[in-house]
């Protein structure tokens, strides 16, 4: 069954000869889900564009639920949820054999709407209220909520499907029924005929993997064990209840008085909840403060049941290659292989040959930073970083000053100004990083140079270091340091 799965992953189905670390999405297998979610939180943390827009429509929609519910258009609010349908093309989820997304349907629209019109949603922050669905609302679990999301963001997904299609080379038909998508400025689903790629499974909706999870953002276990009982034992022991235990060291109230007693199942927890508001607003501020880290590589490869990250083969993909303009197209897509597999989860969203200037000007690959601790973070942080710009050069003669200006070139106050130089070798590589830094000292634009050893260093180093270690990427902040001194 191990072989029959990988054998069906997108990246087999397509010949992509594409490794998960080396792909921007999850590598599903087309015919069962991948256990992993879309979520709302992922989808805050981005901070990009794409990431944004996601965030608006989920807003938006539940902002026009919650005003129908508000003017007691309660028909109108649940006929809104009940078209939030099975989103079968992502592959994600609980579904053990056949892909089957699991829908609202009319019960759990219902439920929805019972919450959200009797909870503070309207004030609170909406994509917060969204994953407080799995706490808060019987027969909602965090694979329903990434079923939510799905459908709310269905567009964009689309749009990503497209572009990592054309990249990559999957095929796409046309004249493809969308699926219903959220339309913000009308305030209602609209579907469309677009080009998807095709499986025998059906149509196919690929997922940026930086937005996925294994486990939801909130526990309703843990957040009714060491928060809700806890509030409520010190209110037993205030007012002297019959479940307070003398001990030498005073009074006490056990929690399994308070479960036997009170219950412990959603039901319990809902019911409590809404007796105290307070202790879920302080549960969400402090959940709100801890990391959400997207899935290392590690992290996919078990949930996937996939061999280990090849290192050595994708750096050798790099190496082995002949230099010369006639093996360029092969030498770009090789880096971008290897620096999508390294530099992940920091930078994410690779895109060939991104035009700029109104086509006038290319860029051999883009990446957006969206980085949370190491390196690049502290670039994003002093630094106009937020793309990172990589120019490609398999020459066989030496990189100069004209390589130099033509990446500096693409730097901008909106795109960011910061860019790595990746060639096979440099002759003098001292002398070409002070060429570096009077790019820096002359205001245009800092650029990273690295070359075939560095990227042996670099992948050395990801073999051995643990995240966040390697995240720091001292080499890339040792040649940065250089270039600002």
């Amino acid at each position: 069954m191990g072989s029959r799965r990988r054998n069906q992953r997108v990246s087999k189905v397509f010949n992509l000869r594409r490794s998960q670390a080396t792909l921007d999405f999850v590598d599903v297998d087309i015919e069962r889900d991948t256990r992993v979610f879309i979520s709302p939180r992922a989808l805050t943390l981005m901070q990009t564009d794409w990431g944004d827009g996601c965030v608006s429509l989920i807003q938006n929609f539940f902002e026009r639920v919650i005003q129908l519910i508000k003017d007691g258009k309660d028909r109108a609010a649940e006929a809104l949820l009940q078209e939030l349908r099975e989103p079968n093309e992502t592959h994600l989820g609980m579904s053990r054999e056949k892909s089957r997304g699991r829908a609202l349907g009319n019960e759990s629209a219902h439920d929805v709407w019972t919450a959200l019109s009797q909870s503070a949603a309207a004030k609170s922050g909406l994509i917060r209220d969204l994953e407080d669905t799995v706490l808060l609302i019987p027969g909602i679990s965090v694979d329903i909520v990434s079923d939510i999301t799905t459908n709310i963001i269905r567009g964009p997904l689309i749009e990503y499907t497209q572009e990592q299609a054309n990249q990559i080379g999957i095929p796409l038909e046309q004249g493809i029924p969308s699926g219903p998508m959220w339309h913000p400025s009308r305030g209602e689903w609209i579907t469309q005929f677009v080009d998807l790629p095709m499986t025998k499974t059906g149509k196919l909706l690929l997922v940026p993997k930086a937005i996925v999870r294994r486990t939801s953002l909130y526990d309703t276990q843990y957040f009714y064990r060491h928060y809700m009982l806890e509030e409520m034992q010190r209110e037993e022991l205030k007012a002297g209840s019959a479940l307070v235990t003398m001990l030498k060291k005073g009074p006490k109230v056990h929690k399994k008085d308070l479960i036997e007693k009170y219950g412990s199942n959603k039901k319990a927890v809902i019911e409590q909840t809404l007796k105290r508001p307070d202790v879920l607003d302080e549960y969400r501020n402090e959940v709100g403060k801890r990391p959400f880290l997207p899935l290392s590589h590690e992290d996919l490869d078990h949930v996937e049941g996939d061999k280990p990250t090849d290192w050595d083969a994708l750096l050798t993909a790099v190496t082995s290659l002949r230099t010369g303009a006639e093996h360029a197209s092969a030498y770009e897509k090789t880096i971008e292989a290897l620096l999508t597999a390294l530099f992940y989860p920091d930078l994410v969203h690779p895109v060939y040959q991104h035009e700029i200037h109104q086509g006038r000007k290319r860029i051999d690959i883009k990446y957006t930073n969206m980085a949370g601790v190491g390196f690049f973070e502290w670039l994003a942080k002093h630094y106009m970083a937020p793309q990172i710009f990589v120019e490609c050069k398999n020459y066989r003669s030496e990189v100069a000053n004209p390589e130099l200006d033509q990446l500096s070139g693409r730097f901008g106050r909106s795109r960011g100004n910061v860019g790595i130089l990746v060639a096979r070798r440099f002759d003098d590589k001292a002398r070409f990083e002070q060429r570096c830094r009077d790019t820096a000292l002359d205001g245009r634009g800092y650029i990273i140079a690295l070359d075939d050893d560095d990227l042996t260093a670099l992948v050395a180093a990801r073999r051995i270091e643990k995240e966040p270690q390697y995240r720091e990427y001292p080499i890339l902040r040792q040649r940065f340091d250089a270039i600002i001194s």
